[in-house]
């Protein structure tokens, strides 16, 4: 198995030892928000970690190599969602590199990534990594299509689980992302060929469990993420044979790993819905609506009802902007998109009762590269 490590300090006790860094312990505890993009560079892919300054304007910081190789390309080449993820405890970072077939981990310093480690995914063409409580999950989407499980440390050295491989229903059958239940439970897989919502019991040592695959009532199933309380939020992004045809839905999953339509293909008023985040606190579930460049919000009920919030559509983006995934700040204070078209990451104020305030942009991206991934804390 491949590795890789790097740190900002290292010892080596002697000549031709194994090197690992040392860190500060403890979470990120800084006034203001961090913000990750992946270049999800062909050559090298790096993050780009951004930093709230006393201007009140974001600041690019760091640029961390992943030590692995982006796809490449423009404009949404992995066709994903949690392609660069924070742990739970927003202690480490997690990024895939799909041309090297490996996902990299790094433990946050003073809101700052540092690479600390490399491995291989056993698979082609990893495009989403999922994390609940320092197990780890990677989707590969090429190929015969899988998922593969590792453990993290304490500083993120990832350590694969042995027999947690398990394949997808098909080969190259489009997996889009990856998520966890908050009661680490159940991983969800979203499989774009077919449109299933594949849910995979979790085991206590990690392993998973007989995949039950569930069609989508709706047809162009693209990303899961959790609500809090173990809802599961779909986005649709339906064939745009029309105008507005995109929706987005939400379910609970039953005790036999079946999934139930709780509120059925609510329409985001736009066409592209591939991206969704929820709030920190669980109220408001955001899409982006990359086909006719919009952002729409919904609140979200106790018993995971959506409602339109404002009128569904909440912020237009700027000309030439093409919205590719989306993040919240882990105070509920922003939103954060990424606009591959302008080279820009959009920033949003989240007002109380879930409507969205535009406050600029993060500026310096090359336009129309293939970014993918964002995540803050």
């Amino acid at each position: 198995m491949l590795k890789c490590v790097r740190g900002l300090l290292t010892i080596a006790l002697y000549a031709g030892a194994c090197v690992y860094p040392i860190y500060a312990a403890g979470p990120y505890a800084g006034n203001g928000p961090s913000v990750f993009v992946m270049t999800n560079n062909a050559v090298m892919n790096e993050i780009l970690a951004y930093r709230l300054g006393d201007n009140g304007q974001f600041i690019m910081t760091e640029r961390v190599d992943t030590g692995g190789r982006g796809s490449g390309g423009s404009n949404d080449p992995l066709q994903s969602q949690g392609s660069l993820t924070l742990s739970g405890d927003h202690t480490q970072l997690f990024a895939v590199n799909s041309a090297s077939g490996t996902v990299s981990s790094f433990h946050i310093v003073n809101g700052l990534p540092v690479l600390v480690d490399q491995v291989s995914t056993g698979g082609a063409f990893p495009v989403s990594v999922a994390e609940h409580n320092h197990t780890v999950y990677v989707l590969n989407a090429s190929g015969s299509g899988a998922v593969v499980g590792f453990k993290a440390d304490q500083f993120g050295h990832l350590s694969e689980i042995p027999n947690s491989t398990m394949y997808l229903t098909s080969a190259n059958s489009g997996g889009s992302d990856i998520s966890v239940s908050p009661n680490g439970q159940w991983l969800v897989v979203i499989e774009k060929v077919p449109n299933t919502i594949d849910v995979f019991p979790i085991h206590s040592d990690g392993t998973l469990g007989q995949v039950v695959a569930n069609v989508s009532v709706t047809p162009g199933a693209f990303a899961i993420s959790f609500t809090p309380t173990g809802g599961l939020i779909v986005s649709e992004n339906q064939p745009s044979d029309g105008t507005d045809t995109s929706s987005i839905s939400s379910y609970n999953i039953n005790a036999n790993g079946t999934v139930t339509a709780v509120s059925h293909s609510l329409p985001t008023q736009g066409n592209g819905n591939c991206w969704n985040v929820i709030s920190p606190n669980g109220r408001a579930v955001y899409v982006d609506n990359a086909g006719t460049f919009t952002i729409a919000g919904f609140s979200i009920a106790s018993n995971g009802a959506l409602t339109p919030i404002d009128g569904t559509v909440l912020s237009t983006l700027p000309d030439g902007a093409v919205n590719i995934d989306m993040t919240t700040s882990g105070d509920g204070k922003y939103l954060f998109e990424v606009n591959s078209g302008l080279g820009t990451i959009g920033v949003l104020g989240i007002n109380p009762d879930g409507t969205l305030i535009p406050e600029g942009s993060i500026d310096g991206l090359p336009e129309a590269a293939g970014f993918n991934g964002i995540a803050a804390l």
